[in-house]
């Protein structure tokens, strides 16, 4: 099948008794009982396939696990809390049996490099930052390193870089590290990590998967072979996601092929525009021709798609003339949040990299002038004019 039509179908109508759900009910036990205690026994063990326990599993975020597993190409899928749990698992799972070691790309989301600063290297694993989009230098830090992972995303926050994960990921293999993929901005009706090299691709759910503003939730989607040591963590750690978001989840994916099609048709319009706006002196989207990786992004997303996310630098600005500008907006939402319906803007400076130090967040090109925005599916024109009058006041 198709991926418009797996996200439609998979994972729902499963037979209760004598009947079936046309959708996947919200299961809200927390426990399960057996007529037998024989029969949970055997239920606890995996013996046979049921319920017991809410963080070992539950009916309805068993089969948003079925629909990501589906749509990412993987052998199992394990819904969580958060995208950071999703994160936090992966890497754990790599550092099980392996040498506690980490190459992770430079520029990520703040909190991802916050965990590995502030969780792993504590916990004595070395961590070496090196520039993703630099594959040559990739290859090197992990020739020299041999880590237990290597970490990337798929396309940076905030400033959409599109590092060579295929070549990532056959580097990393060569040396027997593990290749981790945050695909959060790209979802899989854009790119499947898993299909080019990846072993472990993470998402926050409650983005462009879920896509409606009211879920908090993560997903990771690997192989079969990692499944003993990912249910030991998830059972140990419980960084379970609840029946209702999982419910409300499903429900986002059905329509994710569109929504997604029109916010990438909406970016694309969009940052067009505002490179042509003298106000703006740097737009950051792979879809433009002067984009430093838009060949990588051309060779390896699907149907022509770019994402939905734009960065600009808006010229000679500080950041009393960025909140001036995010003030005067009048459609497009200030949040610190991202992939929702409805376009949606904010300021790195001063959320998603604010525990940086200013002079390392200078180093990484995230300047007190850039914004970064998630293009919803309103008409672009809408979007657009938006962007303008706030930019002209």
């Amino acid at each position: 099948m198709k991926l418009d039509t797996i996200a439609v179908h998979a994972g729902d109508r499963k037979r209760l008794g004598d009947y079936v759900p046309v959708t996947t009910p919200v299961y809200g036990a927390a426990a399960y009982t057996y007529e037998r205690i024989e029969d949970l026994d055997r239920v606890f063990v995996g013996e046979v396939r049921g319920q017991g326990y809410l963080r070992y599993g539950n009916p309805t975020t068993e089969a948003l696990e079925e629909l990501l597993s589906a749509l990412e190409g993987g052998d199992l899928a394990l819904a969580t809390a958060s995208g950071m749990a999703a994160l936090h698992l992966a890497i754990q799972a790599c550092l099980t049996d392996r040498r506690p070691s980490i190459v992770s790309a430079k520029l990520l989301f703040g909190q991802t490099i916050t965990m590995l600063n502030t969780v792993f290297e504590p916990a004595r694993v070395a961590v070496r930052y090196v520039d993703a989009c630099d594959t040559a230098a990739m290859e090197a830090a992990i020739a020299e390193e041999k880590p237990a992972c290597v970490l990337v995303e798929t396309v940076s926050n905030p400033l959409l870089e599109v590092p060579a994960i295929d070549r990532i990921a056959d580097a990393a293999h060569r040396h027997g590290a593990y290749l981790i993929v945050d695909s959060t901005f790209t979802p899989p009706v854009m790119f499947r990590p898993l299909a080019h090299g990846a072993d472990f691709v993470t998402h926050s759910t409650t983005k462009y998967l879920a896509g409606h503003g009211d879920v908090l939730g993560g997903a990771l989607i690997t192989r079969s072979e990692f499944a003993a040591v990912l249910e030991m963590l998830s059972r140990s750690i419980g960084p379970a996601f609840g029946p209702f978001e999982a419910y409300l989840a499903m429900r986002g994916i059905k329509t994710l092929p569109l929504r997604f099609e029109r916010q990438c048709a909406n970016a694309c319009r969009v940052a067009a525009a505002l490179s042509a706006h003298p106000r703006v002196a740097k737009v950051h989207f792979p879809g433009l021709a002067e984009h430093p990786n838009h060949e990588n992004a051309v060779r390896l997303f699907d149907q022509g798609m770019f994402g939905a996310m734009v960065s600009f630098e808006v010229r000679d600005a500080a950041r009393d003339g960025i909140f001036r500008f995010v003030d005067g907006l009048k459609l497009v939402v200030r949040s610190l949040s991202l992939g929702d319906v409805h376009s949606l803007i904010c300021y790195p400076a001063m959320s998603t990299h604010r525990a940086m130090a200013p002079k390392q967040r200078q180093r990484l090109g995230i300047t007190d002038n850039l914004v970064r925005l998630s293009v919803g599916i309103e008409d672009a024109e809408d979007i657009v004019d938006d962007l303008v009058q706030a930019l002209d006041k």
